[in-house]
C-alpha cells in the first residue's frame, strides 16, 4: 500500500531537486530532494514525538527509510511541522546514501 501512496503522491507533485511542493488534498506528505517525507507523529501521553518517513521512489518499488527523534511537543500540528524539518535535515545530511545498505526498509 505505501508503494501506491507514495506513487500517487509523486504523481500529484511532478516536483524533482530541492524544491518543496505539497500534494494536493495533504497538509503533511512532501517531496523534497526527490524523496517524498510523510511525517507521522507519535502520541506519547499528552505530547506529540518527532517521527516520520522519507521514501525514496524507485522502478523496483518504494524504499523507505523510518525516523522517530527525542523531540516532543504539545501540539500536532508543532510536531508534524518539525517532523517536516527533521525529514529535510537527515536528507540534506544524508542524502541518498540513506539508500546504500540496499534494503526497501530501514531506520534513518
Amino acid at each position: 500500500m505505501a508503494s501506491f501512496v507514495s506513487r500517487f503522491l509523486k504523481s500529484l507533485t511532478g516536483q524533482s531537486g530541492g524544491e518543496e511542493k505539497r500534494p494536493a488534498g495533504s497538509d503533511e506528505a512532501l517531496t523534497y530532494k526527490e524523496l517524498v517525507i510523510r511525517p507521522a507523529p507519535e502520541r506519547e501521553g499528552q505530547q506529540w514525538r518527532i517521527a516520520g518517513t522519507i521514501i525514496q521512489q524507485r522502478e523496483d518499488g518504494d524504499w523507505e527509510r523510518t525516523f522517530t527523534r527525542a523531540d516532543t511537543f504539545s501540539t500536532h500540528e508543532d510536531a508534524v511541522t518539525n517532523s517536516v524539518r527533521k525529514g529535510k535535515q537527515i536528507i540534506d545530511e544524508r542524502g541518498s546514501r540513506l539508500f546504500d545498505d540496499g534494503k526497501a526498509t530501514g531506520r534513518a
